[in-house]
């Protein structure tokens, strides 16, 4: 990293906010899906959406912990940068197509876009990210290696090469958990998802408010203001039942938060970072309630056969274009066809997996159409 002066008028953790939505690949999350591919609706959250919304709720959670807002801020605006176009599913496809050549993450991508990948600045590669912020980027869901990383994280090894060799002169601490700003970014972004799948899976018709009833937390909810507000219309009893379970979550996070940091009593993050557990928690009892609501969400919403059609389809757009480029490198614009010249394959299609990933769900249809038909 490069040491700059610092800001007359901004912190660090401000300046790292900052280079984050200016970055291109922030604009680009505009046009990524969130569960719905772009022309599916006005309407329905897309990566750009979620990552403000998870900012907004990291934000609000940080100050009433105390904590430094701009830094949870700055991470939970970065956390998604690195996801391909059509989200998960786009994901599966570059992960099986680069096995052989190191394999694909988006955390990890996240990490090389912040760190190399973005060129916009005439002093350094990438956005010269203060130690905090690239430490909660990379390490907000958990350590990567050690007895405390989660099962994701061993099964895919550790952490892989690029953050290996970055960490050599950088280290980020990858065996530890991250101070308590990136676990609430990690926090935040459960508790938008979720409730927010819920908005966009009714606004979708994929179920209905009936189908939540038994939902524990969900279910109670939404009855609860269709009592007090009786002949409410669905839009707004939709907002309003979503916009209590948001600050249900949120203030079980902030109990159970307060109660592991008295018993931890830490002096300073570093001893947050060197406990055996995150202290940014869900209480046992909203962890149980969650995982039904994740499992409902599961079944009913990402595999229902409407979303399951369009994630076959493009699949398919996204294993043709990888496949097309490794075929063709001539294909890539002149940028990146200047960078592949000098490439082994595994440089070469760790540069097609970069470029994919980079392009929005819209851009990778249009290539597909152009090149392939």
């Amino acid at each position: 990293m490069v040491e700059e002066p610092e800001s007359p008028t901004r912190s660090c953790y401000q300046r790292d906010r900052d280079r984050v939505i200016h970055s291109g690949a922030f604009r680009r999350l505009q046009y990524k899906t969130q569960v719905f591919v772009y022309h599916e609706g006005d309407h329905f959250r897309t990566r750009l959406t979620h990552s403000i919304e998870v900012a907004q709720i990291a934000r609000s959670i940080s100050r009433a912990l105390h904590l430094n807002e701009d830094l949870a801020e700055a991470i939970a605006l970065a956390h998604d940068l690195g996801h391909t176009p059509f989200g998960h599913a786009g994901e599966d496809v570059v992960r099986e197509l680069m096995a052989p050549y190191g394999g694909f993450d988006h955390n990890e991508q996240t990490f090389r876009i912040v760190t190399d990948l973005e060129h916009r600045y005439a002093r350094f590669r990438g956005l010269n990210l203060s130690w905090e912020t690239l430490e909660g980027i990379l390490k907000h869901n958990g350590p990567l290696i050690g007895p405390n990383a989660g099962a994701k994280e061993q099964a895919m090894g550790g952490a892989g090469p690029f953050i290996t060799e970055f960490c050599r002169n950088f280290d980020l601490e990858v065996g530890t958990f991250a101070g308590p700003e990136a676990q609430v970014a990690a926090l935040a972004d459960d508790i938008a998802y979720n409730n927010h799948d819920i908005d966009d899976g009714l606004r979708a018709e994929l179920f209905t408010i009936e189908d939540l009833h038994d939902i524990p937390l969900v279910g109670p909810t939404f009855a609860s203001v269709a009592r007090t507000y009786p002949g409410i219309e669905q839009t707004a009893l939709v907002h309003e039942s979503v916009r209590r379970l948001i600050d249900q979550m949120v203030n079980d996070v902030l109990s159970e938060t307060k109660r592991r940091l008295d018993a931890a009593a830490p002096q300073s993050p570093a001893d947050i970072r060197a406990l055996d557990h995150p202290v940014v928690a869900f209480s046992e009892t909203m962890r149980d309630n969650e995982r039904v609501l994740r499992s409902f969400l599961f079944s009913r919403m990402y595999r229902h056969e409407r979303v399951m059609r369009m994630t076959s389809e493009v699949k398919a757009v996204a294993r043709d274009l990888f496949q097309y480029y490794q075929a063709n490198s001539s294909a890539l614009p002149d940028q990146w066809r200047d960078q592949s010249g000098d490439l082994d394959e595994r440089g070469s299609a760790r540069l097609i997996a970069d470029y994919i990933a980079g392009m929005t769900d819209r851009f990778a249809i249009q290539e597909h159409a152009r090149l392939i038909g």
